[in-house]
């Protein structure tokens, strides 16, 4: 006979639910009715909080984490991965729970732990969702949930924002801007990457660090299990003549990016990044999660020591927990 050990169910406390208004495919006023009807009748108690102003969702998140902590209740994003980013951050030192509502383009971070990308399923699944422990990335101390990068990967999360601001919140948007972005980019750095007691010159066009076992077996590179195990997967991409990179696009279309002779990928806990051309404490520009901000070097990019706790619905717990021998 077995059984199965999983974390205590979602705290019993309010749900307080930042909807951030500039985030997503649909539409506020509908998400905000269908998430009330569902808590209504399920007779949760819960408290909506609207966010207009994206420069004000940082201090509203630690706010929401502080009032959660004093009502035994949970901080919940319905929002994009740059959204849950912000809020991890808030609350991981705490130890806080966050529940998600993914709104975003790809929202891979939603997708790697079974949360449903339809508002209405995502709400019921969190009614039972259970506490667990997830593994961050930490890029200096900026947290980030499912992937840190510089060089070319930023550029092209700033030209998708133009673009879908323009046509609008699609993945196919999203896929046409960073194809330009890629075919314009001719900027390629020199790294210094330190690790393990290794020091590595690489010239790259970008380096991508992921913490999303989803997100590397989309484009085709083997380290998800990586991910899984502990640790953070690096991805560098050589320099490459136009067409070299538009065949490179093509096999990450097909998930064979990691078969390229141009492509450089390894799994990590901690490593230091620092352009050669920069003197020591300079800024470099750095995404995290579809965000950007300009962080000192040398980068050091690690597994954040403490894990984010998230409510993760019951069947995704049961089917990812090992079972194991009961005790009389």
């Amino acid at each position: 006979m077995t059984t199965l050990h999983v974390a205590p169910i979602m705290p019993a406390g309010p749900l307080l639910i930042l909807i951030n208004a500039g985030s997503g495919r649909n539409n506020t006023v509908e998400m905000r009715q269908t998430i009330e009807e569902i808590l209504q009748r399920a007779g949760r108690a819960y408290r909506i909080i609207l966010v207009t102003d994206p420069k004000r969702l940082e201090r509203i998140a630690r706010d929401a984490v502080s009032e959660a902590l004093a009502s035994d209740g949970v901080v919940v994003i319905a929002g994009g991965d740059g959204t849950i980013n912000t809020i991890a951050n808030a609350a991981l030192a705490s130890g806080c729970p966050i529940g998600i509502l993914p709104q975003g383009t790809f929202n891979y971070f939603g997708r790697a732990h079974g949360i449903p990308e339809e508002v209405g399923d995502a709400t019921r699944a969190l009614l039972q969702s259970y506490a667990q422990p997830v593994q961050v990335g930490l890029v200096n101390d900026r947290l980030f949930v499912v992937n840190a990068s510089l060089g070319l990967y930023p550029k092209l999360l700033q030209d998708r924002e133009i673009y879908t601001h323009h046509y609008g919140r699609s993945r196919w948007v999203a896929t046409w801007a960073g194809l330009l972005t890629v075919l314009r980019w001719k900027r390629p750095m020199r790294l210094i990457m330190e690790g393990h007691g290794v020091r590595t010159m690489l010239k790259t066009f970008t380096l991508f660090v992921g913490n999303n076992r989803l997100q590397m077996e989309q484009i085709g590179i083997p380290l998800g299990a990586a991910v899984e195990e502990g640790q953070l997967a690096a991805v560098a991409l050589r320099p490459v003549a136009t067409l070299g990179m538009l065949w490179l696009m093509l096999r990450g279309a097909f998930n064979r990016l990691g078969d390229a002779d141009n492509i450089v990928s390894f799994g990590f806990q901690q490593m230091k990044v620092k352009p050669a051309h920069l003197s020591p404490r300079r800024r470099i520009k750095v995404a995290t999660d579809g965000e950007i901000a300009w962080l000192r070097t040398p980068l050091e990019f690690r597994v954040s020591p403490q894990p984010l706790y998230l409510l993760k619905p019951l069947a995704t717990v049961i089917s990812s927990s090992r079972a194991v021998p009961a005790t009389d």
